[in-house]
């Protein structure tokens, strides 16, 4: 078993840390974040360290010992550095353009697509083939991410569509003629 869980979350300056009645919210420089952990876990928060306290070492325990720790350092990292995904565009004519709360795609089908920007993520695009999403909630950036890429995933016979920054995309030879 992982021991990810025994190890304590050190606090950084400019983070606030409360725990109370199994409700963990961190507060920092780029936002606020809580988190619903299993009530029978204990959170000690110190001046400096942050804690988590398993009922018992049974194996359903000790899984989400670990789960509860990462995602508290998660939530941690992201108010003070906060995540960042990007994707690429590549395709003749696929563009993306942010106007006001939407994020425009045009990924060559016969509409634009108007993605709109959650709250607590900002979607910035440096140039027409590049997103760049951030923000400080982990799994939210990722979603985000994720769901922008779902339009029109890279294929694999010429590579268009839209993939992460550095995802290589496996191209397949074509039809030849005999």
């Amino acid at each position: 078993m992982s021991r990810v869980g025994n190890r304590p979350i050190t606090i950084i300056k400019g983070v606030e840390i409360k725990s109370e009645n199994s409700l963990v919210s961190v507060k920092g420089p780029k936002g606020e974040l809580s988190l619903k952990i299993d009530p029978d876990f204990t959170v000690s928060v110190t001046d400096k360290v942050v804690e988590i306290k398993r009922p018992s070492d049974s194996r359903s325990h000790k899984e989400k010992h670990g789960l509860f720790r990462a995602l508290v350092q998660n939530m941690v990292t992201g108010v003070t550095e906060g995540y960042t995904k990007e994707l690429i565009i590549v395709g003749v004519g696929f563009k993306a353009i942010v106007k006001g709360k939407f994020l425009d795609l045009n990924l060559g089908f016969s509409h634009t697509i108007n993605f709109p920007i959650p709250q607590g993520i900002t979607i910035a695009a440096p140039s027409q083939t590049q997103v760049v999403i951030s923000g400080c909630d982990k799994s939210k950036v990722g979603e985000v991410a994720a769901k922008i890429r779902s339009y029109y995933p890279a294929e694999p016979y010429k590579g268009k569509g839209v993939r992460y920054l550095g995802e290589k995309v496996r191209r397949k030879a074509g039809k030849t003629v005999k």
